[in-house]
């Protein structure tokens, strides 16, 4: 029998493509605050424990994807509802006995590094004296740098998700998910290096869903194979098996 995969955010842009392309391998279940009965996505309030709860028994995977995604988000909304969703999440899994959660989180967790050369001068546009590949790529060992209190939950989240982890066997898998958006390309020129392109989404996420069980813990970047991507990868093809196909760079000509 398919394993149940359980998302939750299942309303929004990830939620969507992703429930699209695991219906059929999986069976998979949507929770969001915004229920759609006909694309089998129930009401639920991540926000309250017993709610979440109640919408993921019987999962043997959850997919954490409940949050406001705005990368701008104050303070006092990441406060109330980003911090408990994801809390309530990895509680309401460990609860109903699922086997892993994989958690969305943020590039931004580490967004601060685009404040330093060369990632400043990448996300800007500006290659002069640059050469893809050249630069350091920024791995999953790095410090935290978050830039932003959406960036700060989503380091929270990964904190927690390791204390599942180790104190409560929780396998539990974060994701560093770049740029993804409806229109699946890229709109800005930061996008030629941070772009996640759908198809490689999908990949990265059945990766992790069908990752060893022996595996507690990982952080992995989600970004397609991109020119000028500089977040590290290595990680992830060794542990994971992903390697992305997909390449911002052949939109390079919608931005001069």
């Amino acid at each position: 029998m398919a394993e149940r995969v359980s998302i939750t955010g299942a309303a929004g842009t990830i939620g969507t493509v992703l429930a699209g392309a695991l219906r059929g391998r999986y069976s998979v279940a949507g929770a969001d605050v915004r229920p759609d009965p006909a694309a089998g996505i129930v009401e639920a309030d991540m926000t309250d424990l017993e709610s979440a709860v109640g919408v993921l028994e019987g999962a043997d995977v959850v997919i954490d994807l409940a949050a406001n995604a705005d990368q701008y988000a104050s303070w006092d909304e990441v406060n109330r509802n980003n911090f408990p969703a994801t809390i309530n999440a990895m509680e309401a899994a460990r609860r109903v006995g699922a086997r892993r959660l994989i958690f969305a989180s943020s590039n931004h967790a580490v967004g601060n590094f685009e404040l330093d050369s060369p990632y400043r001068e990448i996300v800007a546009g500006d290659y002069r004296g640059l050469e893809p590949g050249d630069c350091p790529l920024v791995g999953a060992d790095v410090p935290i740098r978050p830039d932003g209190p959406y960036g700060v939950g989503k380091a929270l989240g990964e904190a927690v998700g390791r204390y599942y982890s180790e104190v409560h066997g929780l396998s539990v898998i974060c994701l560093r998910i770049g740029t993804v958006n409806g229109e699946d390309r890229p709109l800005t020129v930061r996008n030629l290096a941070t772009f996640l392109f759908h198809a490689d989404l999908v990949q990265l996420v059945q990766r992790c869903i069908e990752a060893p069980r022996d595996l507690d813990f990982g952080i992995y970047y989600g970004v397609s194979n991109n020119t000028w991507r500089f977040w590290d990868l290595t990680n992830a093809e060794a542990e994971i098996g992903y390697r992305p196909s997909e390449n911002a760079e052949r939109f390079r000509a919608d931005f001069g």
